[in-house]
């Protein structure tokens, strides 16, 4: 596991990961070396989890993140400027015959890991949440607010789109109506109205939210990591698979489930009164 980054920082507690944005003096906006390393620690991560089981994602300082640093668009965005340096060095072939929109694609693949990870990710957000830092926000499976919090998509206001899977995450989260409004309007929400759409899941005070976000990956560590995966997997299903498939795909990790050795373990723990203890096997 590369541990070298310039712009992140990921720390360990068991079976519970942090993953830390860390420019705080830029309120943690976005760079093409950011979303570099993130896809770079992301692939790392999805391809050997180790005994991570739950992964909280979290902004250093005072801000989750406010969006894109702005010199991203000027050439000097940290790491080489220009949208297609995040492909430096990837010789997997391109995403899309137009340049541009190849680009673009590489970069979501920055979030949509949090997304298909085979363990929960939890997003802790304090301060501002904007437009791509919305966005990584949204490829989370669960979403803890702080009181206080600005959220929103502005791309609007730069003539552009969320093109970070804003544009279909959101809606999934808030309806379609909702969505549109907030995106065709560069609305920003607070703490409140979030909580109330269903934009997250928790809403704390401030100085509780490193603890919430914490306490909720402890207990979701503590299940079995191989149905945590194959019901993360079914629930993403529902969205993409007419019922069909998806019933297929439950079936499909529960298959998985029912032979494995946590299954036994989880059984035994009930029978002998005591918390279980899961290997994820």
């Amino acid at each position: 596991m590369t541990s070298d980054w310039n712009t992140l920082r990921l720390e360990r507690d068991g079976h519970v990961g942090r993953l830390v944005l860390n420019r705080p003096d830029k309120l943690n906006s976005f760079t093409v070396e950011m979303w570099r390393e993130l896809r770079t620690l992301g692939q790392e991560l999805v391809a050997d989890p180790g005994d991570l089981r739950a992964l909280v994602v979290i902004g250093a300082g005072r801000a989750f993140s406010s969006g894109i640093d702005t010199t991203v668009f000027t050439g000097g965005g940290g790491g080489g400027g220009g949208g297609d340096s995040i492909a430096d060095g990837d010789d997997a072939g391109t995403r899309h015959e137009d340049p541009v929109v190849d680009s673009i694609m590489r970069t979501q693949e920055s979030y949509s890991w949090l997304e298909t990870a085979p363990f929960a990710t939890i997003a802790a957000v304090r301060g501002y949440a904007l437009g791509a830092g919305l966005q990584i926000a949204l490829a989370c499976d669960i979403r803890v607010f702080a009181h206080g919090v600005s959220v929103g998509l502005l791309e609007h206001k730069y003539g552009i789109i969320p093109d970070l899977g804003g544009t279909q995450r959101l809606p999934r989260l808030v309806g379609p109506g909702k969505a549109k409004e907030m995106i065709f309007t560069a609305a920003r929400v607070d703490g409140d109205e979030s909580y109330r759409i269903g934009l997250c899941e928790h809403l704390v005070p401030d100085e509780e939210l490193d603890e919430t976000a914490f306490d909720l990956a402890t207990n979701i560590a503590g299940q079995p990591p191989l149905a945590i995966r194959e019901a993360k997997r079914a629930v993403n299903a529902s969205f993409d698979h007419p019922m069909a498939d998806g019933l297929r795909i439950e079936a499909e990790g529960q298959g998985v489930c029912l032979p494995s050795k946590d299954m036994r373990e989880a059984i035994t723990a009930v029978i002998e009164q005591r918390d279980p203890v899961y290997r994820g096997n």
